[in-house]
């Protein structure tokens, strides 16, 4: 085992990715999820919808570019593996990410008769990119294996992972808008919030399974005991939810965040329980952080770098959310 610097520089840059990861996760996620729920029945709510997201989403996307260059800087045996696995899924994440970027400026320009197909477009990019982002995460738990049974659990994570994105972006809907719009999305969260229960205990009940360390991790005493509070959790928080929204209209939008927030929640106990099932690991059962780390001269290094662009990113976006606080107005362009 390092000691020294050779041992914490590799946590700090692991635990910065994981902060990256997470944070793209619920910030990208949600708008994700608003594409994904784009209606076709409606122009005005769709204009609404994106309109509810036109100030951040682009911003969004930047803590995906961190997570992956930490990656590549800090862990390049590991990057080197996992894209070599993922090559074919990440380049249709990326066509996803690009024709939702082109589909959001053209519609706004677009003649009338041609903005319901950019609003598909952008409604099949956001859905692109979310099934491959769930299929890469499925691909990564199980240690990359191309065996059928990896390859079904990838499809499973594909499909929750996409239910867990349009059940945060139905819950960002509730909270940043108003009349038949919100009314819609609290639908919509409900629907999608039992989905995405359902996919995380079955994805952890297939975990657990599949996986004599993991399931020895979280069972062994007194862990098990300390860890007991992340799935019980979690569990209320999705109660919670449910009871709130099915009851929204007597609270006249009071407390229209709470969704959102218990949402955030849920999406940071399900990481907690991801990094605590495969640390030490950034490449399960292959590659430990030290094994991957690159110099610790390298690191220290970047890290100059690092405690400036880290906390600009953070500074920004938590401005911009505070100057677009608030229920979501027409988004125009001149």
């Amino acid at each position: 085992m390092p000691t020294g610097a050779d041992y914490w520089m590799p946590l700090i840059f692991f635990g910065l990715m994981g902060l990256a990861f997470f944070l793209y996760a619920v910030l990208d996620g949600y708008d994700l999820g608003v594409g994904i729920l784009l209606p076709r029945d409606s122009e005005s709510q769709r204009d609404t919808m994106i309109a509810s997201i036109g100030p951040f989403w682009d911003a969004n996307e930047t803590w995906l570019v961190l997570a992956v260059g930490i990656l590549f800087i800090a862990f390049p045996s590991a990057h080197s593996q996992v894209l070599q696995d993922l090559y074919l899924p990440a380049a249709l994440m990326l066509a996803g990410l690009i024709l939702r970027g082109v589909a959001f400026d053209f519609r706004a320009k677009a003649p009338g008769n041609h903005k319901n197909s950019w609003d598909i477009a952008f409604n099949a990019g956001s859905l692109l990119a979310a099934l491959t982002q769930g299929y890469m995460l499925g691909r990564y738990v199980m240690g990359f294996s191309d065996t059928w049974q990896a390859q079904a659990f990838a499809a499973l994570s594909a499909v929750c992972v996409t239910a867990g994105y349009s059940f945060i972006g139905a819950a960002w809907l509730v909270m940043k808008t108003e009349g038949q719009l919100q009314a819609r999305a609290r639908r919509w969260a409900r629907y999608c919030a039992w989905i995405a229960a359902l996919g995380i205990f079955s994805v952890s009940v297939v975990n657990l399974s599949i996986s004599e360390h993991i399931f020895t991790r979280w069972f062994t005493l007194p862990e098990a005991i300390v860890l007991l509070p992340i799935p019980l959790l979690c569990g209320f928080l999705f109660i919670v939810i449910d009871r709130y929204l099915s009851h929204f209209p007597d609270w006249d939008d009071f407390g229209c965040w709470i969704p959102f927030a218990a949402a955030v929640m849920i999406f940071f106990l399900c990481f907690q329980a991801l990094a605590y099932s495969f640390f030490p690991y950034v490449v399960p059962g292959s590659l430990t952080v030290w094994q991957a780390a690159s110099a610790t001269v390298s690191l220290q290094f970047v890290l100059y770098g690092t405690v400036v662009v880290v906390p600009t990113i953070i500074a920004y976006t938590a401005y911009s959310y505070r100057v677009f606080w608030g229920k979501a107005t027409d988004l125009k362009y001149y």
